[in-house]
């Protein structure tokens, strides 16, 4: 049997929905309904055009093209798209706002250093997990002080050694 490519994993909703979506393998998400919640994804995200979403939202790639209000998280790439309506507090290394597209609130360009506990949200990994791979020299780190900073750059270098 041949293994699914994560291009290959796709779920389109298009329903009016309540609550948390969580997914922890990839997956190319789209929404097009009414969602209020919270959505941890994986992968892609898509808010369609006719979707509207009120939502504290973390993923990594996240395109938006309906109306979306919360806080958003994205650990990749930050897209609005020419339709999109965001009133939100975002956080992201990378950003792309097409012309027509309506964003209020802040965004915070995350470059450079990450803390511990972003980079155990990113890796979704314990801790005490990354503390121990420092530890052993599996995963590069600096002290600042009494914490443990991650240059973001090497964070990717040494994920897509391992993927």
């Amino acid at each position: 049997m041949a293994k699914r490519k994560e291009e290959d994993k796709f779920l389109d909703v298009n329903a009016t929905m309540q609550g948390s979506l969580v997914f922890s393998d990839p997956v190319n998400l789209k929404i097009n309904g009414k969602f209020e919640g919270t959505l941890n994804t994986k992968g892609n995200l898509v808010i369609g055009e006719d979707a509207q979403v009120t939502a504290n939202i973390e993923g990594e790639n996240i395109m938006i093209a309906g109306s979306v209000k919360g806080k958003i998280r994205a650990s990749g790439l930050f897209k609005l798209t020419s339709t999109a309506s965001v009133t939100a507090d975002v956080q992201t290394p990378r950003i792309s706002v097409e012309e027509g597209a309506s964003f209020n609130g802040k965004c915070t360009m995350a470059v450079g250093k990450i803390s511990l506990e972003e980079l155990s949200d990113y890796l979704s990994i314990e801790g005490e997990k990354i503390k121990e791979w420092v530890e052993s020299g599996k995963i590069p780190a600096e002290r600042e002080g009494d914490r443990l900073v991650f240059d973001r750059k090497d964070v990717e270098s040494w994920v897509a050694q391992r993927s």
